[in-house]
């Protein structure tokens, strides 16, 4: 298997693709059970914003990964696309944002590191991929594994955290 070929890959990306819609509906169900509470927090609609994103991201790029024979290169430039925009949409509005009240600065940096995580894999795939070198499709793995990371740490504090 390659990381520049993306049939071998196609299994990988529909399961990725069923666990980022599944996770999306599931944080929509605790946005819903908690939301006067995650209203009263002006970060936390952001925070629940920003992890639907990334798992939007990881939809979109996976749904892109399974269109039938893509050059390597297309593919490339929509992983880009798809990545690149929520990565500087979500940075800059983590960083105006700011550390809450109630989050100390390691709380937040493991935040702000964990969506770097769940993104920027993707972009470097895109540009890997239009290069034909450095790993391509292998980079998309460690950000769908940080995508349910970021996911499942956001889920727990908008579920769990929320209401203690």
């Amino acid at each position: 298997m390659t990381g520049y070929h993306v049939a071998p890959w196609h299994d990988l990306f529909v399961a990725e693709a069923g666990a980022a819609a599944a996770l999306a509906g599931l944080l929509f169900v605790a946005v819903s059970i908690n939301l006067k509470q995650i209203l009263a927090f002006p970060v936390l609609p952001s925070r629940a914003a920003s992890v639907l994103a990334t798992l939007v991201v990881a939809l979109v790029v996976s749904t892109f990964a399974l269109v039938p024979g893509q050059h390597r290169a297309v593919l490339g430039a929509e992983f880009i696309l798809a990545a690149g925009p929520a990565w500087l949409v979500l940075l800059g509005a983590r960083l105006r944002r700011g550390r809450s009240d109630h989050q100390s600065p390691i709380e937040y940096g493991i935040e702000l590191g964990l969506m770097q995580l769940a993104i920027v894999p993707f972009v470097i795939a895109g540009v890997s991929l239009i290069a034909g070198a450095g790993g391509g499709l292998y980079w998309a793995v460690p950000g769908l594994v940080f995508v349910f990371v970021a996911a499942a740490d956001n889920a727990w504090v908008l579920l769990v955290e929320i209401v203690r």
